[in-house]
């Protein structure tokens, strides 16, 4: 699969401000996903470029962008406040996605999220914001019940993946999946923590993530 890397640094605007990311198309792509990092991360993750590979592979574009600037990370290093905010990282995720409707590369293409951590909570607020244009939503280990209010109002078809050993936030979501109202799964990873470290774990994440998009970003849907 021959990935296109012409755009890949892009600078998103975000209000007064500009959000760096990686920006991948394949040939022939009909559905981009754009990741929402989780808690003191960025999107430089390990995790999450690793299922952005695999998406790239099935045939999915990929935007993987900094939710934080540089500055906004360097104080939140110290406060832990700002990955917490989940309205305005939704906020971010918007200003990305009306970026992606804008641009002529990526205008035509379907738009999912993936979200981990706090960025699933976002993720599911922007989907809630833009319910015409965000088609799916995956959370991996992710805390969807601080999307509380939005829940209810999300059409985007949402699969919630959590770690079977992850006793917090398995709990966590299924409070969530509960209140969504739109076609949704939820599935538990066998042996899974939160991290998702374990052998074979990531890549499960990815094969259900991948299935997920492929069906819900794909022209005929």
């Amino acid at each position: 699969m021959a990935i296109s890397h012409k755009d890949n640094l892009v600078r998103i605007p975000a209000g007064p401000i500009f959000l760096e990311g990686n920006l991948d198309i394949p040939d022939g792509a009909e559905g981009i996903v754009v990741f929402a990092h989780g808690s003191g991360s960025s999107r430089h993750s390990p995790r999450n470029r690793y299922v952005a590979g695999y998406l790239q592979e099935k045939g999915l574009a990929t935007l993987l962008f900094d939710l934080l600037t540089v500055e906004e990370e360097r104080i939140d290093n110290f406060t832990a406040h700002l990955r917490f905010d989940v309205e305005l990282l939704a906020n971010r995720l918007v200003a990305a996605t009306d970026w992606l409707l804008k641009n002529p590369n990526t205008s035509d293409l379907k738009i999912g999220f993936f979200g981990a951590s706090t960025g699933a909570a976002a993720a599911l607020i922007a989907a809630g914001e833009r319910p015409g244009n965000i088609k799916a939503v995956v959370s991996r280990g992710g805390r969807p019940d601080l999307a509380e209010r939005t829940l209810p109002y999300v059409k985007a078809a949402t699969l919630l993946i959590v770690g079977s050993r992850d006793t917090p936030v398995i709990e966590m979501n299924r409070w969530a999946f509960n209140r969504l109202r739109s076609e949704k799964e939820m599935k538990l990873v066998p042996g899974a923590t939160h991290l998702f470290e374990e052998p074979g774990t990531l890549e499960e994440t990815a094969r259900l993530a991948g299935e997920w998009f492929t069906k819900y970003l794909s022209a005929i849907v």
